[in-house]
């Protein structure tokens, strides 16, 4: 699943087609797509996982979920859900994904505070909103979108492991420094998730996702396939990372 700085990246990949007209819509989305065609992209932005196709009196809504994807100006054998075609041969095209169209603005759909990655992040509402869900698992507390809009698992195992904390260590039972460096870690390492896949390093930056040795001690990782209830992988060390209550 595409985490909120790949999004980020898709993002100012697209702005190429902003104000462009669409010349062709095709794809087996069952939105009705044709209104796209003959419509200029007025905007393109991102919240968190979302991907944004501003188009004045209505807007796109793409969720790529587990196994979506997208491609720009790149054949693809797949069938798109979604392509729209633009002038001199452009195409943005996107797969397996979830397609929506809404009317109106896109303002009135999101809250902006709540993504790690934008402008208008609020880390003292993220602290706000976990204080008032003190049994949640710190691992499922990560992956809340109306909490830390953005973050994916990768995010997750990563962040926990820089701050060294379990997962299945509860929201509560944090001390607040942890609590407050848990939330300003979500969205430090999501910048630096950023630079690193910009550069095409990210993989190599990994200290505990997918890998079997911690870095920091030596200790080999524990695995769980589904933890908590977001059922998600985890990998964690339980040596440098300590379980809260």
């Amino acid at each position: 699943m595409p985490e909120g700085p790949s999004i980020v990246l898709l993002r100012e990949a697209a702005q190429q087609y902003v104000g462009r007209r669409v010349l062709e819509v095709e794809g087996n989305s069952k939105q009705p797509i044709v209104r796209l065609r003959n419509r200029v992209l007025k905007e393109v932005r991102s919240w968190g996982k979302h991907f944004l196709l501003d188009f004045g009196t209505f807007w796109v809504r793409i969720h790529f979920g587990l196994f979506g994807s997208w491609r720009i100006n790149e054949a693809s054998e797949r069938a798109p859900r979604l392509r729209l075609q633009f002038s001199r041969g452009d195409f943005l095209a996107f797969y397996a994904c979830s397609v929506q169209i809404f009317e109106g603005s896109v303002e009135a759909h999101y809250d902006w505070s709540a993504d790690v990655m934008n402008p208008h992040w609020d880390a003292k509402a993220a602290r706000a909103k976990l204080r008032r869900q003190p049994e949640v698992l710190v691992a499922d507390a990560l992956l809340d979108q109306a909490v830390f809009s953005g973050v994916g698992n990768i995010i997750k195992n990563e962040v926990l492991h820089r701050i060294r904390v379990h997962p299945e260590s509860r929201v509560g039972a944090l001390p607040p420094r942890k609590l407050a460096e848990m939330v300003e870690q979500a969205r430090v390492y999501s910048f630096d998730f950023l630079d690193w896949k910009r550069d095409h390093v990210l993989r190599q930056h990994w200290q505990v996702h997918a890998k079997t040795v911690c870095p920091r001690d030596g200790t080999r990782l524990t695995y769980r396939k589904h933890l908590g209830k977001r059922q998600r992988r985890a990998f964690w060390c339980d040596t440098c990372q300590r379980l809260y209550g």
